[in-house]
């Protein structure tokens, strides 16, 4: 039977459909193919327009409160092992958005913008009256480090960390993060050390990335307890272990073995996982993947400062929503060769440069008890000191923050 025109055209439409898929998958081998005899750190390779994400690193920290509830439920359970299973449970359920940045998970992964020097990164999400807000900043680009502070006032929570990132290619792209987090329960005074886990992602060369966490990490709570997590995923070419698996144990923090675990975790952090007593009795399960994640709230672009994240690279963000890979490329190249240049001038310096809403300390007395709990430390030469919110001087902040300079340069 002869084919019709509307036929003709639907398959050349598909065949076309396919042959895009196909060169695509073709240029992102190439590309990683083509750093994979680079050696050393790779954050400021240049990736293709296409591979790009639509958002910047700074935006990252937003998935430790995009489930609100999940992020204040510790400050509402009056025993210490309680908390540490709701800030454990907390944990798990943000990894999933923070490795695909909000992509569903058969959506693979896109490389995220590097941040710029100064760049920051504000919003809130939650009920109103009960938001949990963030402040995110870029406060070093030589090493590239985030510093990041969250907070709800109503149930008196708030985290702080930061985080330099060192990647390396080895047949996976592997995410070394040098830094931590604190988290902080303003009624029982109670804090807790929150791991940033290295991650691999895997299938680059096959044009189909996606993330896998590895290595074991604790979370060190001041009131005697800690979980101790441990991330495996799938193995070479896919032919064991289980993607994205983690299973974890609570215990108190003088008792070394895991056989007297108070409660225990196992699944799987980008689709579900159950929490077990110790009678390994279900106390509660988690569907990560259906889990609906509250919208975060931003300022429209026309009334936000020139230094925030979706201002300045909503020429690229726009272009890779409209598919115009030209208009990434130029705008991205207009904002890094400015960024370039203003090193180059020493009011404007790296050495000189001062953050809005950070400051660098020499060292982090509630971070450094806590490791030393469980016989660790960390180095803060690696990111260029430990950095604190600076909560008087957010206060008196006013637009434009910097003047008439801009990521741009000078605007008259």
């Amino acid at each position: 039977m002869a084919e019709t025109g509307a036929q003709q055209g639907t398959l050349k439409q598909f065949l076309a459909v396919r042959e895009y898929q196909a060169k695509r998958v073709l240029d992102i081998s190439d590309h990683w193919q083509s750093i994979a005899t680079i050696k050393g750190d790779l954050s400021n390779i240049t990736a293709p327009p296409f591979v790009l994400a639509d958002k910047s690193t700074t935006e990252f920290p937003r998935y430790w409160i995009e489930h609100p509830d999940l992020f204040c439920a510790p400050a509402q359970h009056k025993q210490p092992e309680q908390r540490i299973l709701a800030v454990l449970k907390w944990f798990l359920s943000s990894l999933k958005g923070q490795q695909y940045a909000g992509r569903d998970p058969s959506q693979g992964v896109k490389k995220p913008l590097n941040a710029f020097l100064g760049e920051v990164f504000l919003g809130e999400c939650g009920p109103e009256g009960a938001e949990c807000k963030l402040v995110a900043e870029q406060v070093s680009h030589h090493p590239p480090v985030t510093a990041c502070y969250l907070w709800n006032e109503k149930y008196g929570v708030r985290a702080e960390g930061y985080t330099r990132q060192e990647i390396t290619f080895s047949g996976s792209v592997n995410i070394q993060q040098i830094g931590h987090a604190v988290l902080h329960i303003d009624e029982y005074d109670e804090d807790y050390l929150i791991p940033l886990p290295n991650v691999r992602v895997k299938g680059v060369l096959t044009g189909e990335p996606y993330p896998e966490l590895h290595d074991s990490y604790t979370i060190v709570s001041s009131s005697g307890f800690v979980a101790e997590v441990d991330f495996t995923g799938k193995g070479l070419l896919g032919m064991s272990g289980k993607k994205n698996h983690v299973e974890a144990a609570i215990y108190r923090s003088d008792d070394t073995k895991r056989a007297h675990a108070l409660f225990t975790a196992g699944g799987s952090w980008s689709e579900g996982f159950n929490l077990l007593d110790s009678n390994e009795k279900e106390l509660d399960s988690y569907d990560v993947a259906a889990a609906p994640t509250t919208d975060f709230r931003t300022q429209p672009l026309t009334d936000q400062d020139p230094w925030e994240s979706r201002k300045a690279w909503h020429g690229v963000i726009q272009g890779l929503h409209s598919g115009n890979m030209q208009a990434v490329a130029d705008h991205k190249s207009s904002l890094e060769n400015t960024q370039r240049e203003l090193r180059k001038h020493a009011e404007t310096s790296e050495d000189k440069w001062q953050p809005l809403f950070f400051r660098s300390e020499k060292q982090d007395e509630v971070a450094e008890k806590l490791l030393s709990m469980i016989g660790e430390s960390f180095d803060l030469a690696s990111t260029c000191g430990a950095w604190r919110f600076d909560a008087t001087r957010a206060a008196s902040m006013q637009s434009p923050w910097r003047g008439s300079l801009t990521p741009f340069g000078e605007q008259g």
